[in-house]
């Protein structure tokens, strides 16, 4: 099996890229990446290139199946160019259907998009659990979830097209383990949280492993469409934090919001400032169907996921 991977440099690959590369059932894994690859062996080819380079289509000819993770996440490597809104959507949404328009057109007979749980917003009509049929609605202003929801809402098009594809689209919460994006794990240690009413919002992540899990599950399982990704049991984030951190600080969501408007002109570190809007109501995904038509079940719960961990990602007391 020849497996394309686009982002293939990104904090998700680094978990992924070994697991294909264990698999015997592998033969060869092209990398597509504008940044070199963290590491090397005889199986990965790597391409340095744009997903809307000729280079990367080339890549696709007599592939089985292509993992497309190639985004712009918390505006990343982009400096400032993460302001111009336009630009980001050129590379998230027209790279993303130009990679699958190359891969539908050379035949690669299964596409695996890894989505995001911020395609449905966070809304106080939304049901609770979320399931995979539910209305896509990403916060207006949080590029991420914008571009994430219109590359699925194309992807259903391109289906209706070319009936013969296979496509999978995983819809992963937050994602948090030794390589997630450091603004996810500074959001579970530092001592502020939003001041609102009870009952507090619940939400929930996924560790990084578990994710890796359900992208190689999907290159063989039968079942398709989009599925939910989540570890239980669901908190709030002010649980969350107070699980290892002994006092926390309410502060109105009116200032984070303003805190992180400004940050995020000054240092992509501080990421989008449209997630702080989701704070506001709960997120909770129901995951029954990646649990019984992929045979998914997460390895850790919501609180191993959060704990502090030593370097190797471990839990401080393993």
């Amino acid at each position: 099996m020849k497996v394309v991977v686009t982002g293939a440099a990104g904090r998700l690959a680094r978990v992924l890229l070994p697991r294909l590369l264990a698999d015997p059932q592998i033969s060869a894994v092209h990398g597509v990446d504008i940044r070199p690859l963290p590491f090397s062996d005889p199986r990965l080819v790597h391409v340095q290139a744009d997903i809307r380079d000729p280079a990367c289509a080339e890549q696709l000819e007599q592939a089985d199946a292509l993992i497309h993770m190639a985004f712009v996440l918390m505006g990343g490597g982009l400096g400032r160019t993460r302001h111009d809104r336009e630009a980001v959507r050129r590379i998230n949404v027209g790279g993303s259907r130009h990679v699958f328009t190359a891969a539908a057109q050379a035949g690669v007979p299964r596409l695996v998009f890894v989505s995001s749980a911020a395609v449905y917003g966070t809304w106080p009509d939304l049901p609770a659990p979320v399931p995979e049929d539910t209305l896509l609605r990403p916060l207006p202003g949080f590029a991420y979830g914008e571009d994430k929801a219109a590359v699925e809402t194309w992807l259903e098009t391109l289906e209706t097209r070319h009936p013969h594809l296979h496509v999978i689209r995983l819809r992963p919460h937050a994602i948090l383990g030794p390589h997630a994006h450091p603004v996810l794990e500074r959001l579970v240690r530092q001592p502020l949280v939003p001041f609102l009413r009870k009952p507090l919002p619940l939400t929930q992540c996924v560790w990084e492993e578990d994710v890796a899990d359900a992208i190689v599950m999907s290159l063989r399982s039968a079942a398709r469409g989009a599925f939910n990704l989540a570890t239980d049991p669901p908190m709030s984030l002010r649980d969350m934090i107070r699980s290892h951190r002994r006092f926390t600080v309410p502060v109105p969501l009116s200032w984070l919001a303003a805190a992180q408007r400004m940050a995020w002109w000054l240092t992509p570190e501080a990421g989008e400032p449209g997630w702080v809007r989701g704070l506001r109501h709960s997120l909770v995904l129901d995951t029954r169907r990646a649990r019984e038509e992929l045979g998914w079940t997460p390895r850790r719960d919501t609180l191993a996921c959060i704990a502090p961990k030593d370097e190797g990602g471990r839990m401080k007391d393993e």
